[in-house]
């Protein structure tokens, strides 16, 4: 383009006049507006106060949470690579790491749940391949509201077809997750996506690394207008135009992706990568910055030389920007054409779009104008960090009157089961698992939360063969009713939950991935809750040698100033050396023993803010009680035996108990394998649907040996039954057959998707 061109280019652009008014439409306050005029010690251009809105927003600069996120443990003899990358890295053995990260994609998912859920995975994803890794595994945290809710099917129906449509098609196996349902979630879903993958320890890229006089590179897919400012949506609550927002979704194209995940790959192979850096949140933007910050350097780009799909863009525009399936590399100097060799094979754009520089400015040219020139470090490590008030509350106990007055007959005790057995949060999730391909790579070993009729056994954790020896365990958990009630213990409780997850599987637990899904900070308790639960997190993690290694934060969940529940989810993976001793939750014959191990007596069983408590008295929030607590000691020994028992042999299936207390899990391990079981004696109904911490229930041919190994090491267990029949059998009066109970779980889900209601 001639110089007479370039001009008339740059005239055809017409940027708005930077005010505060327009600041604040880009999620500024008046004191962060005056902060960047100060730093800047002028007005900012469109395209300057652009990058700073988006690199200035929650999503980018965690500027409420950073300071509470720094109390995590994040190190630990196996930890590669902790918080501060695309993802975070372990040791796995055999100079091969795993590689992983939980994200969310909330706000997008609500406004558009196809393009929504798709682009958070295909997000995810590259993140784990940025880094040199081959995806392996995805697990998908999903919550939904009030199933009456007007919006809550069609919402499923696109997040799952979204999820679907991207993971199935790159070929990279769903193994596992959850999916929860409260009506606080009614105008705010969440959709929080994970993926694993496995690399070699000496070939693992990260983002930082650059310095002065090296090519940056622009590789994948053009750039276009979908998604500009996605990461200020991201960062603010709801209200009633929410739909208006959908030019801010981005758009996915998974084969594309499969293309730019294999040409990656190829070049990693090449020793031609400096840094690289996936275009997620705030895009070309956020890339180039995080590159440059890492680096200690500057960058200066000429956006004429971006790929652009449509005509015609501006510098703010191109840079802000959330078009997917795009890379950013710093290449070594002289390794260019190789690299375009790569690219230009898997029919993707590559383009030398600038050069990094000594100065520590972000310099941006286009139309033979600059149209940008900031400095780096006020976008990233100066960005501003609050400290935000915020105000305890207390939830009562359950009224005592309320334990003395409960029916604990044997016929009431079966009708609770199967309300409970039968309602959203608990029944199966065959719909929706039937639509991902778990079984792609050939790989999966088990699946988490899929019963017996569906693909892979049904275990605690998935778990995914790393090589014909060993493989990795996976999980994400998240009891939102406990953080609400008690954040500090809620805390405590998801990563030990995690911890059971993982070691009822067979696997030693290694590290976390968290997100943190919470609303308004700006409300002091909200605050309080996102504060106690990264408290009660961060004392569980340090008591059970489980380190945080990455993770994301999701504020401003809440539509008309109605929050979701806070949902930390916890991401949790841990190794398993032998792939014989790996475990699942399947009853193996008839005449096994089960134990409940963790307890030692028919003691009253917590049923604050149990499944319990809100499916059959409807007491939710305040009324339904306070959290169980967690006493991480216990935690630990009582996981570390387990791993052991399933070491020795000694059982031959496990299962943690969680939502729904001992007879909930009792009927899950009957689903998965269609044996029944009987109970030794009836008990009250506190003992059966009671969440009190810290327990299993296991199955063994040799209860003898069980019984002394665990007196050995001071571990409470108790005999409740034996496995046998098709029936779960309370009394000679009271039993309910696995068909009825199969039925009644199954059918909830799929009904309610293929209603025309």
């Amino acid at each position: 383009m001639t110089q007479n061109a370039l001009k008339s280019s740059a005239a055809t652009i017409h940027e708005p006049e930077v005010t505060f008014e327009l600041a604040k439409g880009y999620g500024l306050s008046r004191e962060e507006y005056d902060l960047i005029l100060n730093r800047l010690e002028r007005t900012p251009t469109h395209t300057e106060i652009g990058i700073f809105s988006v690199m200035w927003s929650e999503h980018c600069s965690y500027k409420t949470s950073r300071m509470h996120l720094k109390t995590l443990p994040t190190k630990a003899p196996w930890v590669i690579q902790g918080p501060g990358e695309n993802a975070g890295v372990i040791d796995i053995g055999d100079n091969q790491a795993a590689i992983f990260k939980m994200e969310s994609h909330n706000h997008p998912s609500y406004i558009e749940p196809y393009q929504g859920a798709a682009t958070g995975v295909g997000g995810i994803m590259r993140d784990v391949f940025t880094m040199g890794a081959r995806p392996i595994a995805n697990l998908n945290a999903l919550r939904f509201g009030d199933p009456s809710h007007p919006k809550t099917r069609h919402l499923i129906n696109g997040v799952v077809a979204g999820i679907a449509g991207y993971g199935n098609c790159m070929g990279v196996p769903t193994v596992g997750g959850e999916t929860q349902f409260d009506s606080s979630y009614n105008g705010n879903i969440l959709v929080n996506a994970m993926t694993v993958g496995i690399a070699e320890q000496d070939k693992i890229f990260y983002a930082r690394g650059a310095s002065v006089g090296q090519p940056v590179v622009y590789v994948g897919s053009k750039t276009g207008r979908d998604g500009i400012h996605g990461a200020t949506m991201a960062s603010a609550e709801f209200d009633d135009g929410a739909e208006a927002k959908r030019p801010t979704v981005q758009v996915g194209d998974p084969f594309t992706e499969k293309l730019l995940l294999e040409a990656c790959l190829e070049l990693m192979q090449k020793d031609a990568i400096v840094s690289i850096q996936d275009m997620g949140a705030a895009g070309l933007t956020s890339s180039s910055v995080e590159i440059a910050d890492k680096g200690e350097i500057g960058v200066h780009l000429n956006l004429d030389l971006v790929p652009q799909r449509e005509p015609n863009m501006s510098p703010y525009e191109v840079m802000l920007s959330e078009s997917q399936e795009r890379m950013l590399m710093i290449l070594k100097p002289g390794h260019e054409d190789v690299a375009r060799a790569i690219f230009e094979k898997w029919d993707l754009d590559f383009a030398v779009i600038g050069e990094t520089i000594t100065e520590r400015n972000l310099v941006l040219d286009m139309h033979g104008r600059q149209w940008c020139n900031i400095p780096v470090p006020p976008l990233v490590d100066d960005a501003p960090i609050y400290d935000r008030p915020h105000t305890a509350y207390d939830v009562a106990d359950l009224d005592p009157r309320f334990y003395d007055e409960l029916d604990n007959s044997s016929e009431h005790i079966l009708t609770a089961l199967k309300q409970m057995m039968s309602c959203p949060d608990m029944a199966s999730k065959r719909w929706i698992w039937e639509q991902y391909d778990g079984l792609v790579m050939g790989q999966t070993k088990a699946s988490a939360g899929i019963t017996k009729t569906q693909a892979g056994c049904a275990s605690d954790a998935a778990i995914v063969k790393v090589n014909d020896k060993k493989a990795l365990a996976m999980s994400s958990d998240c009891n939102p009713h406990y953080c609400f009630a008690n954040p500090f213990e809620g805390g405590k409780q998801i990563v030990a939950e995690s911890y059971r997850n993982l070691c009822a599987s067979g696997a030693t637990p290694k590290a976390v991935t968290n997100n943190l899904n919470f609303g308004n900070p700006e409300r002091p308790e909200i605050m309080h809750q996102f504060v106690k639960c990264i408290e009660g997190m961060g004392e569980a993690c340090r008591e059970l040698g489980y380190p945080v290694i990455s993770g994301n934060v999701s504020l401003y969940n809440e539509t008309n100033g109605t929050g979701i529940l806070p949902t930390p989810v916890i991401g949790g993976v841990g190794l398993i050396n032998d792939l014989s001793q790996s475990m699942d939750m399947a009853f193996k014959s008839e005449g096994e023993a089960i134990f409940v191990v963790g307890q030692s007596d028919a003691a009253k069983g917590h049923l604050g803010q149990s499944l319990y408590v809100r499916e059959y008295h409807h007491l939710k929030g305040e009324e339904g009680g306070n959290t169980p607590s967690v006493d991480l000691a216990k935690e630990k020994v009582h996981g570390q035996f387990i791993l052991k028992l399933i070491q020795q042999a000694m059982i031959s299936s496990c299962h943690d108990v969680s939502d729904g207390g001992i007879l909930c899990a009792v009927a899950e391990m009957m689903l998965s394998s269609g044996i029944g079981l009987k109970l030794i004696e009836p008990h009250d109904l506190s003992f059966y649907f009671g969440e009190s911490q810290a327990r299993y229930l296991v199955s063994t041919n040799d209860p003898q040996s069980l019984i002394k190994l665990a007196k050995s090491e001071n571990v409470p267990v108790m005999q409740i039954g034996s496995t046998g029949g098709s029936n779960l059998t309370l009394s000679d009066e009271a039993k309910i057959s696995l068909n009825e109970l199969s039925a009644l779980h199954e059918n909830w889900l799929h009904d309610y998707m293929t209603s025309l209601s």
